[in-house]
């Protein structure tokens, strides 16, 4: 009996001095911060810095402002222009303002959150999430079509040559307006399927040429879809949108997912007075080529997320923004996503038309300066505008 109860009081004894000895361990080593334990459960995920959009004084900015503000009231009375505009230079925002009406039937206002499709200023993402995939080395730029998707029908067409228009696939515009016979528009995922079972010819082998193409972009974000295992949309979002806080930007696919808030319609003058909304058609719910719709100043977020390396390597930048060639070694005046110009001052750029949508983003590589123009009731002079940009800005600002 004594023995027992010996054993007993022993091993309370024990109890208690282990515990003790624990207090006294994690006492110590919470004073010099090396808790081991703790240690996975007490990391702090790290955040993304901001975006930092950063304004010139109103006082810098006086005359270009005025300048600008008459330009766009001028174009907005003789040509109907109801749009955005935003000038940056050295990464600041000097210009940002909007003129005219957003929803022509209640007669609402475009502000600063109103939505743009870009039609194709769009290419630009779908090349950024391609380079993002294989800097991840999950696909080769020079893997074909086919290695993603074995039926597809036009062989030895590889990603680069989808990047920069040199793959000489047919407009699937046309296989949509002449061949789809079901009622909904098709996905990129059924216009792929589609293509397998279609007798449409390309118009010359990989390489040869240079042919703006709107089906190569749209393969190339159906590549996206299939590499990542989710939707173009979800992969440009948590991506591209997010970590560059890109808060209204989003992809849209008609029949398939809802309008937003301050998205905006395309319109098209009639008789010289009225406006008619257009209405999406059976290429409307393809995305890839077209259907990214950001506000200006979403834009302009890309733009300093591209060039402060935050989004892809200068390696990949450097890709999108140098001329393709043709096998033959021939020049063309195109990147990745990019228009490219080296006449005089070198510039990237890319213009939209679509449904209405009339849109600009050029970079003039040289003087550090951003022009972004949105536009969305058929205004068609979205070049000589942005020359007219800026002269202005040349003539009136000296930073």
């Amino acid at each position: 009996m004594n023995l027992k109860k010996n054993s007993k009081e022993i091993f309370v004894v024990l109890i208690l001095f282990l515990c003790a000895f624990l207090f006294i361990a994690n006492t110590a080593a919470s004073k010099d911060e090396v808790v081991p334990i703790k240690t996975p459960i007490l990391i702090k995920i790290k955040e993304e810095p901001s975006i930092l959009i950063e304004h010139y004084s109103e006082n810098d900015t006086k005359n270009v402002r005025h300048k600008l503000d008459s330009l766009l009231k001028r174009i907005n009375k003789r040509h109907d222009f109801n749009g955005a505009v935003l000038v940056a230079k050295n990464k600041k925002i000097l210009y940002s303002n909007q003129i005219g009406i957003a929803d022509f039937k209640n007669k609402s206002l475009l502000n600063k959150e109103s939505v743009f499709q870009l039609a194709s200023v769009s290419k630009q993402f779908t090349a950024a999430a391609i380079m993002l995939l294989n800097e991840r080395n999950k696909i080769k730029l020079t893997d074909t079509v086919n290695t993603y998707f074995p039926d597809f029908p036009f062989k030895a067409v590889t990603i680069k040559n989808l990047l920069n228009h040199t793959a000489g696939l047919p407009k699937y515009f046309w296989v949509a307006e002449h061949k789809w016979q079901k009622e909904k528009a098709p996905t990129n995922s059924e216009m792929m399927e589609f293509l397998e079972s279609s007798d449409v010819k390309r118009y010359f082998k990989p390489g040869r040429n240079f042919d703006y193409s709107n089906t190569g972009y749209f393969v190339l974000a159906s590549i996206v879809e299939k590499v990542s295992s989710t939707s173009f949309s979800s992969f440009l979002k948590t991506n591209i949108f997010e970590p560059l806080q890109m808060d209204n930007s989003y992809v849209y696919s008609f029949e398939n997912d809802s309008v937003k808030e301050n998205q905006l319609d395309g319109y098209r003058l009639y008789r010289g007075w009225r406006h008619l909304k257009i209405n999406s058609t059976v290429n409307d719910a393809i995305v890839g080529d077209k259907n990214v719709y950001t506000t200006a100043e979403d834009l302009f977020k890309w733009t300093l997320g591209l060039s402060s390396g935050k989004l892809l390597k200068k390696e990949s930048l450097d890709l999108m923004y140098s001329k393709g060639k043709t096998v033959y070694g021939r020049e063309i005046p195109y990147g990745f996503g990019f228009r490219i110009n080296t006449k005089g001052q070198k510039s990237i750029y890319h213009h939209g038309r679509w449904n209405g949508f009339s849109t600009g983003l050029t970079e003039y590589l040289e003087d550090d300066l951003v022009v972004i123009v949105l536009e969305h009731t058929s205004y068609n002079a979205i070049r000589s505008l942005n020359k007219k940009i800026k002269k202005i800005v040349a003539e009136n600002f000296g930073v």
